[in-house]
Formats: structure tokens, sequence, C-alpha cells
């Protein structure tokens, strides 16, 4: 009976991790890890997909709509589940565990892995705008129709997520400490552009920029390309979870981290895509490599340019390393489960940390680095991303069917709406992307189903016949 099954929320297992994250940590490390280089770049990717300024802002509302959506099913899920892993869990628990395992296999040699090596290509990104010789390329191979430049923006960004990884490894207070601080720096430095930009920018680009085309077919695929760096640019309000054991009071601290954190990376998005198009004619921010750093450097010059960059790649390194923090416990809570490589269940003895996962996920990252560039990754990542998005939604709406009496200190605003709107946009999105990036959506649906075999033959440990005993 449904009444039956232990309560994860109410009867939280013994853990190795540490509790220390508060209600302000936790709501540091939400937008911490959602605005990374997303809102410095990603807006000419958009232009040039809609080719209008109207349609991109309505790129972003409809984008932030849909993950506002999708923040409802996480905060109510990772309050019933204040596990490590997160959708590991809520997967495991509402559809099966071969899906609970895709996705931890997914989010372990690819989501994360690839989100890391994306950010510190967008970090060497902004240091391309500061030091050009950085994007020079070294050679260039053809590969079929591909053309690969390699370039010493690519081992820089591998010793980057090194770095950060290391950071990580030395404990997670100090982690929690340290996203206050690069997220009130990242708040700053949109808040300065914003008003900046009011105050100095010019005022009469959005009314130069191309009208709305009627809307038809056409449209509506041009609006869903651009979803895709705007997805890109909003996620992290679903990583949180993954931290369920670190948290303090997660049954309300994670709704509330998760909520509040959103809204506001929301709201400072809007404000600032308003400058940059106010700023900048919309043929130049069509163009523009570095949209944030160009609009800077249109009312304060090179020099203002210059420092704003260098609080935008600060930015990026905030971002990047709660995802090597948050990611690294998905690896961990499988190995726990019996239901992954035994290294990653690792915690070392001084730092409570799960420095096998994180040695695992930053020697994969920093590979990934040296093989793509921006654009190329963060194509991939939301593809893989967004399948198991719509797959959480089916979790939730399964959940209150099957388990109604299940303790929830939290629920979704707006059930059973929201979660099927959410769905309905993941699909919508994931198909979309499958249509016009074929090749690399097939390559990271190959390594998903990739693990499968792994699953059954894992499956079979004692180890992971207790984990399924404790799921379900």
């Amino acid at each position: 009976m449904c009444a039956t099954r232990p309560d994860l929320a109410a009867r939280p297992e013994p853990s190795d991790l540490i509790r220390g994250l508060g209600l302000w940590s936790a709501t540091a490390i939400v937008i911490g890890d959602t605005i990374g280089t997303g809102i410095f770049l990603v807006t000419s990717d958009m232009a040039r997909a809609v080719g209008s300024a109207r349609l991109v802002f309505a790129a972003w509302i409809v984008g932030g709509l849909i993950v506002l959506f999708g923040a409802f099913c996480y905060a109510e899920l990772g309050a019933a589940f204040p596990k490590a892993g997160g959708p590991y869990v809520y997967l495991t628990r509402g559809l099966s565990p071969l899906l609970g395992f895709l996705f931890g296999w997914m989010s372990s040699f690819l989501e994360r892995p690839v989100a890391m090596a994306t950010l510190a290509a967008g970090f060497l990104r902004f240091v391309g705008f500061l030091f050009p010789v950085v994007a020079t390329p070294l050679f260039t191979r053809h590969i079929g129709r591909y053309d690969f430049a390699f370039t010493a923006a690519q081992p820089l960004a591998a010793l980057v997520v090194l770095a950060v990884t290391a950071i990580n490894y030395l404990s997670v207070r100090m982690g929690g400490a340290i996203q206050v601080l690069l997220t009130s720096l990242k708040i700053g430095t949109i808040m300065v552009i914003v008003v900046a930009g009011v105050l100095f920018g010019k005022q009469n680009a959005i009314e130069a920029a191309p009208l709305v085309t009627p809307l038809g077919l056409g449209t509506i695929g041009a609006l869903l390309t651009a979803l895709v760096p705007a997805m890109w640019a909003y996620n992290g309000f679903n990583d949180l979870g993954d931290l369920g054991e670190e948290i303090l009071r997660p049954q309300k601290n994670i709704p509330r981290a998760i909520i509040l954190g959103l809204l506001t990376v929301g709201g400072l998005y809007l404000l600032a895509n308003v400058v940059y198009f106010h700023t900048l004619p919309f043929a130049k921010l069509m163009q523009s490599q570095h949209v944030a750093s160009d609009v800077v450097q249109s009312f304060a010059g090179s020099r203002g340019a210059a420092w704003l960059t260098v609080a935008m790649a600060i930015s990026a390194l905030g971002a990047l390393h709660v995802v090597v923090l948050t990611g690294a416990r998905i690896p961990y809570a499988m190995a726990r489960d019996g239901v992954f490589f035994q290294f990653a269940r690792r915690i070392h003895p001084s730092f409570r940390t799960p420095s096998g996962a994180l040695i695992f996920l930053g020697s994969l990252a920093a590979l990934l680095a040296l093989s793509g560039t921006y654009e190329e990754l963060y194509s991939l990542f939301v593809f893989a991303v967004w399948i198991f998005f719509a797959l959480t939604a089916i979790a939730l709406l399964r959940l209150r069917k099957k388990e109604p009496n299940l303790s929830r200190p939290y629920r979704a605003w707006g059930y059973p709406w929201t979660p099927l709107i959410f769905l309905v946009a993941a699909v919508a999105l994931t198909v979309n992307l499958w249509m016009i990036r074929p090749v690399r959506s097939s390559l990271g649906l190959a390594v998903i189903l990739g693990g499968i075999p792994f699953f059954y033959r894992w499956r079979k440990s004692p180890g992971a016949s207790a984990a399924a005993r404790s799921h379900g």
C-alpha cells in the first residue's frame, strides 16, 4: 500500500555528508548556478534565430514562465525527497529505477561535464574580449564538413575546470560562503549594466529593430530555436535538490530557495535585455560575440567594458563552482546505491566531500573543454537535460496519483496545469532541437541509452537491491 512506503522526508537516512547550507546559501546557489555566462552572451544568438527584438523578449518571457512552472515541480519533489542526487531519487521513486539511473548516467557523463566545459569556455570567451590572442587558432582540422579550430582557450578552459573542482574538493561550507559572495557580485554586475545603460546608453535601438513577423510555423520554429540559448541561461533552478542532504531544514528551504532564486534571476534578465536593445542597434547586437561587454563599451569606453568583463568572467567561475558542487552528488548517490562505479562513493575523511565523484566529473569535463566551442557545447547540454525535465514532470504527476499520502511540505502551485505546461514545453523544445541539430542530439541520446546495459549489470549487486527497497 502507498501509505506504508518509507517516507524519505520524514525519516531521513544517515548521511556521510554535512548539513551546512542555510536558506541564503541555498538561494545564492540557485542564483549563482543560473546566472553564469548566458545572460551576458546569448542574446545575440537569440536575435540571429528570430530576427526581431520583440521576439527575443518573447523568448525570454516564455522561457522564464516555463522554467518557473518547472521550478514548482522541483520545489515539491525536493521538499518531499531531500536526498543527495535530486532527480535521480525523484525519477527512481516516481517512474522506475531504470529512468532514475539513466538520469544519473546522463548527468554524470553528459549534463554536468558538458555544463562545466561550457561555463569554462564562456569564461575564456570573456578572457578573449580582454586578451584577443587567447581566441587565435593554433591549428585547424577539417573533419568531413566540420572545421575544428584549436585555440589556446581550450586547454586554458580545461585548467579552469580542474582548479574549480579542486576548490569543491576542500569544503562544503566554504562552497556556500563562496556562492553568497559571488552571487552578490553577479547581481551587482547586472545592476551596474542596467543602471549605467539607462543613464548613459542610447535610447532608440528597440524602435529601430525589425517588426514582429506574423505568427506562423516559421515564427514558432524560430522562437523554439531562440529558446535553446535562453534555456541554457535559465538552467540551474533544478540543481538545488542534488544537495538535499546538505541543506538545513530542506523541507522549507529547498522550495523557498528555488522559487526566490528563479524570480530574482528572471527579473534581472529582462532588465538586462531592455538595456541591451536600447543601447545597441539591432544589427550590431545580432553580430556581437560579447553582447554585455559591447553594450558597456558603447557608453563607458574600453576601460569600463574591461572592468565589467572581469566581473562577468568571475560570474562564470561562480556558476562553474556550483555546477561542480551540485553535480558531484549525483554519481555519489548512485554509487552509494550500488548502481555506479564504486570509486564515486568515496568521501574524503577530513573534508567530508564526495572526492571520488569530484575527480571523475572534473577529469571528464576537462577533456570536453578541449573538444568544442561555447555554442556547440550548450546545444548538446540543453537537449540532454530537457528530456529529463519532461520525465520529471511526469514523475510528479504520477506520484500525486500513486502516493497521495506522501508527506509534501510544499505542493506545486497551479497543479496540474503548471507541470503539464512544463511537460509540453520540454517535449517541444527537445524535438525542435533534434530537428535543427540532429547529429549532436543523436550523439546525446546514444550516450543516454548506452547506460542501459550498465544498469542491468549493476542492479544485480546486493547494494543495488537494498537501495531499490529503500526507494520503493
